[in-house]
């Protein structure tokens, strides 16, 4: 799961069953946020899913104000949304949403790719070999939710590798609408990035000029907005599913 503003974002491969207790109330309601936002960036929660306060805090075992806090703090940052009298939503983007985050989405990673272009150290393209060598794995394995998550872990590595934090700040709320739109919109089956694989746009990193970078980097994006051309089948699980052996210690 790519890393948050403050706390790392929980693998739903990788998190124990549970994790410490955290040593503070804000702590707490963090690591309630991590999880929610990685539910819907894997697509555990789907796009339409109810976020009710009194089964979170069932199925994390903290209070309802910790809860709303997580909550509000989700929906500052676009993750959900909070409506009156209806509570917190997963969100159902439309395609013209779509448009405006692969515009954005465009606007920042194509100048990422132009300023890392054959600047990446050798143990920065080691780490994200590493990066796309485990997301192919868990794509022939059809390890799904494993798949999406280091998908947008590799295009918020390269953010980070770019040293700045607005850019990283930027695609940290793109990333869940990106993800709610391939679970609308994505023909079953299909990995979340396709044909202009992260093989050939890493090698393009690493050869290539600042200009041809980006345009790999484009063509890319493009690819996988292309590919948002169906509405998908969707299924909405419990909460105590969704976060099965998720214990946060008020």
């Amino acid at each position: 799961m790519p890393t948050r503003r403050k706390t790392a974002a929980p693998s739903s491969a990788s998190r124990p069953a549970s994790p410490p207790a955290p040593a503070s109330t804000e702590t707490a309601a963090d690591r309630v946020y991590e999880a929610i936002y990685a539910a819907v960036l894997d697509h555990r929660l789907m796009p339409g899913s109810r976020l009710r306060e009194e089964e979170l805090a069932q199925t994390f075992a903290v209070s309802r104000t910790l809860v709303r806090q997580a909550l509000h703090k989700l929906a500052q940052d676009g993750v959900i949304t909070l409506r009156h009298n209806r509570g917190a939503m997963v969100p159902e983007p439309t395609r013209r949403d779509g448009e405006h985050v692969f515009d954005a989405r465009r606007v920042v990673e194509c100048e990422v790719a132009r300023r890392l272009a054959g600047k990446l150290t050798a143990e920065q393209l080691a780490s994200l070999r590493r990066l796309v060598e485990t997301e192919a794995r868990a794509t022939r394995s059809q390890n799904k939710q494993e798949a999406i998550r280091l998908s947008g872990a590799f295009h918020l590595q390269l953010a980070t590798m770019s040293g700045n934090p607005i850019f990283v700040r930027l695609l940290e709320e793109l990333l869940p609408t990106t993800s709610l739109l391939m679970a609308l919109y994505k023909a079953p089956g299909e990995p979340m990035c396709v044909a202009h694989s992260h093989h050939q746009l890493l090698a393009t990193l690493e050869a290539a000029t600042g200009s041809a970078a980006a345009t790999e980097m484009r063509r890319h994006l493009n690819e996988i907005e292309r590919s948002l051309s169906q509405p998908a089948q969707r299924t909405a699980a419990p909460l105590r599913d969704v976060f099965k052996g998720y214990k946060v210690a008020a």
